[in-house]
């Protein structure tokens, strides 16, 4: 599983032309779906994210989290984490996970964090073509991919 996490001072979603998902001050984050994904790596990246300290404390230090700071979180699907560039210039998505196991690990990973999470939580709606608005608040952007864990 891959997260691209972005600290952001708002962040909202359309589909359609409708806003199906919005928040304030918090995270915007990306999340991809290998095809050997378990359930470990959806927990391993639960905790990781929401534990992560890029929030800043009154010395400009980043010592908080999302959910020290009760913030909010735009959890959005994107296969294209698992895009691959070795065979020339057009990704192939070839290590993705399925059309119906990322379905399902993406609404599990929601499940998760809404078991561990008390702020609010917007989201994409998964497989559809959407629109995504921000404002980046730093920047700050974390990449995490629970098969490298030393990043």
């Amino acid at each position: 599983m891959r997260a691209l996490i972005r600290r952001v001072l708002c962040a909202s979603v359309k589909v359609d032309s409708q806003t199906v998902g919005q928040i304030g001050q918090g995270l915007a984050i990306y999340v991809g779906f290998h095809m050997t994904d378990i359930d470990e790596d959806l927990h391993w990246m639960s905790k990781k994210l929401l534990g992560l300290r890029i929030f800043e404390d009154d010395t400009n230090k980043m010592n908080y989290s999302v959910s020290d700071k009760k913030f909010d979180l735009l959890i959005i699907s994107q296969f294209t984490l698992f895009g691959s560039l070795k065979k020339g210039f057009r990704p192939s998505f070839n290590q993705a996970a399925s059309t119906e196991v990322a379905y399902r690990k993406y609404y599990e990973f929601i499940k998760i964090i809404n078991s561990q999470f008390i702020g609010h939580i917007a989201e994409g709606e998964f497989g559809k073509d959407m629109q995504i608005s921000s404002i980046d608040d730093g920047p700050v952007s974390i990449w995490l991919d629970s098969r490298n864990k030393s990043y």
